[in-house]
């Protein structure tokens, strides 16, 4: 099995864990809260990297400045980015969230011709442009719908803030990837990095007691949906995330994102009976003809 055919595996792989992902993380908030939640979730993956140092799965990258460009990636893509999706999801929908990420690949291809020169033709920008309008649409879906507006608007806004962090966090990846920096090694450093950072905000927050309250109370079903979103989407997850960026164009492997929603809008209609409006049908089919518009004439330039 050649090296692109792993990374995409690992791809695969990645969507399947993120897409449950969204609806593991709504459903846990509702036993524990979005900062004790982060701050739990941290610790148990910093234990799970710290018990790798032996086998060589937390190495320190050499030089100053990989080091700190691997600090920045760590509190980028933990403290920041998964803090503002944790509070996002703590105010807004799975559904909306899916929707929202939909734009994902297409911010990280205008992140790829920005940083990485590569050309994005007039098509593919009007397709951007059309994606981008429908997300508009879904951030606003509270004040059509007069649903609890300033909530979940604050919500929505939280998750486009995400993705912008997530994207930044692509392009520092694909380049600690090239300067030889382990995938593994980044991921669990970016996780001991995001419980260095959450603790002391926690800690001023004045939430510790409540963390450690939190915990001891918390039912066995939330304590599982902790320990998926520290382990399996977060160390395995961003191990096997990295590692395909490593082989795979950042444009290419963005377009996986696109799988999410197979699996977190089921869950979310099904297992936290979500409702869909007409709001969220308008805003999914104008992203849906601007991403095919996009993707449509990048899947004919590679295929050149």
């Amino acid at each position: 099995m050649n090296r692109r055919t792993i990374a995409y595996l690992a791809l695969i792989a990645t969507a399947v864990i993120w897409g449950a992902a969204g609806p593991v993380i709504k459903f846990t908030l509702d036993g524990i809260s979005a900062l004790p939640f982060l701050t739990y979730r941290f610790a148990l993956s910093s234990l799970f990297a710290l018990a790798l140092i032996p086998f060589g799965g937390l190495k320190f990258p050499l030089g100053k400045k990989t080091l700190g460009l691997a600090v920045l990636y760590g509190f980028l893509t933990s403290t920041v980015a998964l803090g503002l999706l944790f509070l996002g999801l703590e105010k807004t929908t799975v559904l909306d969230m899916t929707l929202l990420a939909l734009v994902s690949p297409l911010l990280i291809v205008v992140a790829g011709e920005i940083f990485f020169h590569e050309r994005v033709p007039t098509r593919e920008r009007v397709g951007i442009g059309i994606a981008l309008a429908g997300t508009i649409l879904i951030v606003l879906e509270p004040i059509l719908s007069n649903s609890e507006t300033i909530s979940q608007l604050t919500g929505n806004f939280l998750i486009v803030l995400y993705l912008l962090v997530n994207t930044a966090s692509v392009v520092l990846v694909k380049d600690l990837v090239k300067m030889g920096v382990s995938a593994v090694s980044l991921t669990n450093l970016s996780f001991v990095v995001g419980f260095l950072t959450i603790l002391p905000l926690t800690i001023f927050a004045g939430d510790l007691p409540q963390l450690v309250t939190s915990v001891q109370n918390l039912a066995f079903p939330y304590h599982l949906g902790v320990i998926f979103m520290a382990i399996i989407s977060g160390n395995i997850a961003y191990t096997l995330w990295a590692r395909a960026h490593r082989t795979i164009e950042i444009g290419k492997a963005a377009i996986f994102s696109y799988l999410y929603p197979i699996f977190s809008a089921p869950l979310a209609v099904l297992w936290l009976k979500e409702k869909i409006t007409w709001q969220f049908v308008a805003g999914a089919a104008i992203i849906a003809i601007g991403v095919f518009i996009a993707e449509y004439r990048s899947a004919r330039r590679r295929s050149a």
